[in-house]
């Protein structure tokens, strides 16, 4: 066989090898971007330290975005130590996430994004809970539903501010490892209740310790933020809702 022969052989069963490479990646991507979620029907998942959306959904068989959707979750999907999510659709509706059927020329039809969450409603939901205000300040941002960066309020304070607990409860978490949001309190007040305290100069809780309405868990700071406030929420099932529904009227 001649160079040139030879030459020309070589470039023939390197262009196959590499179209074979080419198509197994090609069924290894859409295996992986079309999983099938199997609900798990009356069954539910306490959100612990470290967990993330992905890493439930994985470990449960559920694809995110069905997870997200069943509990009403939307970008950036943050969940907090103590949420309770459902791991079926409460509704019992078809699973979101199924292959879609290929579209005509060989291309796959265009997947639904997850739903933002909805707006709540304007009549606030009986919590049992004498709310408090976590710190006496002007409002510096309201609640805006479906609006990733406004899912709670700012509250101006002075550096070292003493920071209160909205409610009775126990601190389910208490750190920084939640991008944004700083130095970080978040304390369950019942199974469907939580409140978050964010940009904290420093924490004064310990994951675990109860706590009464009023007593002082942090001090106000910037961490995460541009200026001394703190950042409030308050979460129905994990939810966030609007804390002016709950908190006294001043």
């Amino acid at each position: 066989m001649t160079t040139p022969e030879r030459n020309i052989l070589s470039r023939m069963i390197l262009a196959a090898a590499v179209a074979t490479a080419l198509a197994a990646c090609s069924s290894a991507v859409t295996r992986e971007s079309s999983p099938v979620s199997t609900p798990k029907y009356g069954a539910t998942r306490v959100v612990q330290r470290g967990d993330t959306l992905y890493r439930i959904a994985t470990e449960n068989g559920i694809a995110m975005r069905d997870l997200a959707a069943w509990n009403g979750l939307g970008a950036p999907y943050t969940i907090y130590p103590g949420q309770q999510l459902v791991l079926y659709p409460k509704s019992g509706g078809a699973v979101a996430s199924r292959p879609p059927a290929p579209a005509s020329g060989g291309t796959r039809a265009p997947t639904a994004s997850a739903p933002v969450a909805s707006a709540p409603s304007a009549a606030p939901l009986a919590s049992g809970i004498a709310w408090r205000w976590p710190v006496d300040g002007a409002l510096l941002s309201r609640f805006v539903a479906g609006e990733p960066t406004k899912q709670g309020i700012d509250i101006a304070g002075t550096a070292g501010a003493p920071v209160k607990a909205a409610g009775d409860g126990t601190v389910v978490y208490s750190g920084s490892g939640l991008v944004g949001y700083g130095e970080l309190v978040i304390i369950k007040h019942n199974e469907q209740w939580l409140s978050a305290y964010g940009h904290n100069k420093s924490r004064l809780v310990e994951e675990g310790a109860r706590v009464k309405a009023g007593q002082q868990i942090a001090e106000l700071g910037r961490t995460g933020a541009s200026r001394d406030m703190l950042h409030f929420e308050v979460r129905y099932n994990g939810k966030p809702v609007d804390p002016l529904l709950y908190l006294p009227k001043k």
